[in-house]
């Protein structure tokens, strides 16, 4: 009587179910690259769409709501030159804000990470100094330090300042308890626990903060540009309400949006390239 034989699998085949499954999920993966690319430029055209449907339906006057035909003749009369003016000093707010506000957040929350006394003595100042609108401070730091461009960029350093301090004290604190003690059994010194394991494990977090901090940089310069500027994106959309040109108003807020974007995206791929070796474990 002939025995069976019974196919035991083999290291190849495990190879190759591996090997299908990677192959699965990278065309998944592909798959949903390719749906975004397709979905970002459909979903603003059906915006758009809407838009000069309502602006056209709806018979409002243009310095209610203008259609995008009228904004975009709008950005034409301005002038791409004009535009690019102003935008260069919105731009140069938002990004010495940014870097003042990450540059204190990260010392800060460094601090006030190894020390919970610290954090908790510090915790309630912290807190009541967000609770107050920033448009109730900016007159201030306006009186304080002038109409130019360092009250603006105060502004924004205040306002992507709490985001970023948050994550920042939350991210060194999830360093595994286990690698910690290995690191001190090494008798590593506070730099190098602090660049091999805390900074590593921080990033993800830190990183996230930076996202909402890069977005608020641009609402905080706007702000201060609001209370007193005679430049900048802020000032158009200030020169638009004035003079009921609101089809100037939209062009200076597209432009905003069109920053904020990019910022979060800078950051986003920022990100994917310091957290690769994530992907690879």
């Amino acid at each position: 009587m002939a025995v069976a034989e019974q196919k035991i699998p083999g290291p190849t085949n495990g190879w190759a179910r591996l090997g299908n499954a990677t192959w699965a999920q990278s065309k998944l993966t592909l798959q949903r690259k390719r749906a975004q690319v397709v979905i970002a430029p459909m979903a603003v055209l059906l915006f758009l769409t809407a838009w000069a449907l309502i602006s056209q339906f709806s018979r409002l006057p243009p310095y209610i709501l203008p259609s995008p035909g009228q904004v975009w003749l709008r950005f034409l009369s301005l002038g791409w030159p004009t535009l690019m003016r102003h935008v260069a000093v919105t731009m140069s707010e938002v990004s010495l804000g940014l870097a003042l506000g990450m540059a204190v957040a990260f010392s800060l929350g460094y601090v006030l990470a190894r020390s919970i006394l610290l954090e908790r003595l510090l915790a309630p100042y912290i807190v009541a100094s967000q609770s107050v609108p920033t448009v109730a401070i900016a007159p201030w730091l306006i009186i304080w330090a002038g109409t130019g461009i360092p009250s603006k960029v105060l502004v924004a350093a205040l306002i992507v300042f709490f985001p970023i301090l948050i994550n920042t004290i939350t991210g060194l604190r999830a360093a595994d308890p286990g690698l910690r003690e290995v690191m001190r059994s090494l008798r590593a010194t506070r730099w190098q626990t602090l660049t091999r394991l805390e900074i590593p494990a921080a990033l993800p977090v830190v990183l996230s903060g930076l996202k909402v901090g890069a977005t608020l940089s641009v609402i905080g310069a706007v702000v201060g540009e609001f209370v007193g500027a005679d430049r900048g994106l802020g000032f158009l959309i200030n020169q638009g309400q004035g003079l009921y040109d609101t089809a100037l108003m939209f062009v200076a807020v597209i432009t905003l949006g069109a920053m904020s974007i990019s910022l979060y995206t800078l950051v986003t791929l920022i990100e994917h390239w310091l957290l690769a070796w994530k992907r690879d474990l």
